[in-house]
């Protein structure tokens, strides 16, 4: 009894601990942190640098000698050497030789250098790259998290137009029912309310698809309930004067890694280049190795053949070599090498400049559309407190019968719009504002902070 009471509490723990994670409401660092622990377009990019910080290690150890142990066992039939007398017999035998060799490259026109550099480059243009995979990610989520809210911001304007239409009908029926208005006005405001409820739905509607988007975009598993909290978004967005694209270029072209990261692999194209050059020049090498063997002649065990371990030991043998390679013709191999490490290198520098001149433009235009969207937002707060008097005014009247239900829906209507068009510029306003962020820190931790 003991024990199924036990499980039943453990089963209402896990219950309670599945709800809370359902109902859990995600913040906008909820979003980001979960996107790149788990995006696997993100994960793939690190295996990539993975594989860059492999051949780095791959190009260090080439500095050391090789080192390598051979054996082989031979049974001889018919004409064959004995190595002991070094004369020519037709008995059977066999033979057992190893080997131990190392080498090393005492000079190769510096290509092991050069190639180790290149490779240090690849594994920073590797991080950097990393990180642009990472801003890139944030920003898309950014996207989506302000479209939700957007979104949110209309259920939420589409809800009080609603409400707003169901106290006039309630008002007005039991009016009719007194006999102080007309029934027909009474439709016309049935009329209107199902059209905001309409409008209500639709909206709530373009809610869900948002959270899904989202969803789909942070690759949640499925059947997680999913939702976000909606912040304060109430603070002042305006008391900045606005941003010079100037300033705001040297800093990003400081701090950006989309532009380090290329330059990291002009750097490593400009190491490759001189590696490839480097197998023009005279390669030097060193090396030694040293052999024994064992020799029998099968059915002759009266010959006075030396044991195994004897023999190993009197077949031993050692030597050195030094040896020079001057790389005279190789069917264009190294030309082709040299000609395509240059291509490599100015493709590079091509890839920069655009690069440059794409980061320019993106904060020109960055610093454009915050300065227009300052003043949008601006402008849309200024006409939704003229909207919200002017409702107010039309809304008595209306009480009062003074206008019909048409002036008082076409009221409604404006002031709805009134409502979306400030929402849409503040958020705008407060993405953009985001995104000049990013160009000066170029780390997205300074968002969730701010």
């Amino acid at each position: 009894m003991k024990k199924i009471n036990l499980i039943i509490i453990l089963l209402l723990i896990s219950g309670m601990h599945e709800l809370s994670a359902q109902s859990k409401k995600w913040t906008l660092g909820d979003c980001i942190t979960y996107a790149i622990e788990n995006n696997i377009g993100l994960k793939r990019q690190e295996l990539q640098t993975e594989s860059a910080k492999t051949d780095r290690v791959k190009a260090s150890l080439d500095f050391l000698p090789s080192l390598n142990f051979g054996s082989d066992a031979v049974v001889g039939f018919g004409r064959s050497i004995d190595p002991v007398t070094n004369l020519i017999t037709f008995k059977e035998n066999v033979s057992n030789a190893y080997s131990l060799n190392t080498s090393i490259t005492l000079f190769s026109g510096f290509t092991a250098m050069n190639t180790l550099t290149a490779s240090r480059f690849m594994v920073k243009a590797g991080l950097e790259t990393e990180k642009v995979a990472r801003n890139t990610l944030v920003i898309n989520v950014l996207g989506a998290y302000y479209r939700v809210l957007y979104m949110k911001g209309l259920e939420n304007a589409a809800g009080m137009q609603l409400e707003q239409s169901e106290k006039q009908l309630f008002r007005i029926t039991k009016m009719v029912e007194n006999g102080k208005e007309a029934l027909s006005k009474q439709y016309e405001m049935e009329s209107r309310a199902s059209e905001d409820r309409l409008s209500y739905t639709i909206a709530k509607n373009n809610t869900n698809q948002a959270l899904t988007a989202m969803k789909q975009m942070l690759q949640l598993e499925p059947g997680t309930e999913f939702d976000l909290t909606v912040p304060e978004l109430e603070t002042p967005l305006t008391a900045d004067s606005g941003f010079r694209t100037d300033s705001i270029y040297n800093i990003a072209s400081q701090t950006l890694p989309r532009l380090k990261a290329i330059n990291f692999e002009l750097m490593a194209a400009r190491k490759q280049v001189a590696a490839a050059w480097g197998d023009i020049a005279p390669k030097i090498s060193a090396g030694g190795s040293i052999y024994t063997g064992f020799y029998k002649v099968l059915g002759d065990e009266g010959a006075g053949q030396d044991p195994f371990s004897q023999q190993l030991k009197n077949n031993s043998s050692q030597a050195v070599s030094l040896s020079l390679r001057i790389p005279l013709f190789n069917n264009y191999a190294i030309g082709r090498n040299i000609r395509l490490a240059k291509l490599r290198k100015q493709d590079a520098e091509l890839r920069l400049q655009l690069e440059k001149n794409a980061l320019y433009t993106d904060i020109e235009n960055a610093c454009l559309d915050y300065n227009r969207g300052k003043d949008e937002y601006e402008a849309a707060a200024s006409n939704l407190g003229f909207n919200k008097k002017s409702f107010e005014a039309v809304e008595k009247k209306f009480e009062n019968g003074l206008i019909d239900v048409i002036d008082y829906g076409a009221a409604k209507t404006t002031l709805f719009r009134a409502e979306s068009e400030e929402l849409r510029t503040r958020l705008q306003v407060m993405i953009r504002k985001l995104t000049i962020g990013f160009y000066t820190t170029g780390e997205y931790e300074k968002i969730i902070n701010n």
